[in-house]
């Protein structure tokens, strides 16, 4: 993987293989950030990542500018990649080792963008609780985003807070406001 666009564009990201991760495709994520550069002002943003894996979106966020991101994953490893990271990048990224439906519970300032990638084998309800608990807990900011990256398969349209869906490949990025 490789950061695709500001101060690290073109840096290439080696995670190792042993992390159960399945990273948002260089193409996908172009995309996405093409959609976010025209609506936010990435130095101004408080951003969470959910199901953060390799951090590869986290590290996007950095490069563009973003100051204030935290990074949240359930594994080990991940969180430990994500903070080595970090440190080579010579970024600050919060790293939180938690179970993600856990950490929603935790009351906390609301952040600008909410971008979550949970494995594609979830059902269509665990991605709408994650959307009730992510509005319910007032996590995003009345402006703000929730991002759900999923498999083709699934549709969220009829899901709370839905505004759009954007299709890359495989992938589909909700939109929630």
């Amino acid at each position: 993987m490789r950061i695709v666009a500001g101060k690290f564009k073109g840096k290439r990201i080696i995670a190792p293989k042993k992390l159960p991760v399945r990273p948002t495709t260089d193409f996908g994520k172009e995309a996405l950030f093409n959609i976010l550069n025209n609506r936010y002002d990435f130095s101004e943003l408080r951003f969470l990542d959910l199901f953060a894996g390799t951090g590869n979106i986290s590290y996007e966020f950095a490069s563009r500018g973003t100051e204030d991101i935290v990074s949240v994953d359930a594994h080990y490893e991940c969180v430990r990649f994500i903070q080595r990271t970090a440190e080579e990048l010579e970024v600050e990224i919060k790293t939180v080792k938690s179970d993600v439906f856990k950490y929603l519970e935790v009351k906390q300032p609301a952040f600008d963008i909410i971008f979550a990638d949970p494995p594609y084998n979830f059902e269509p309800s665990q991605l709408e609780t994650l959307v009730t608990k992510c509005f319910e807990q007032d996590l995003i900011k009345e402006d703000g985003t929730l991002i759900i990256e999923h498999t083709k398969h699934i549709n969220l349209q009829d899901a709370a807070h839905f505004n759009e869906s954007r299709k890359y490949g495989g992938s589909v990025f909700s939109f929630f406001q």
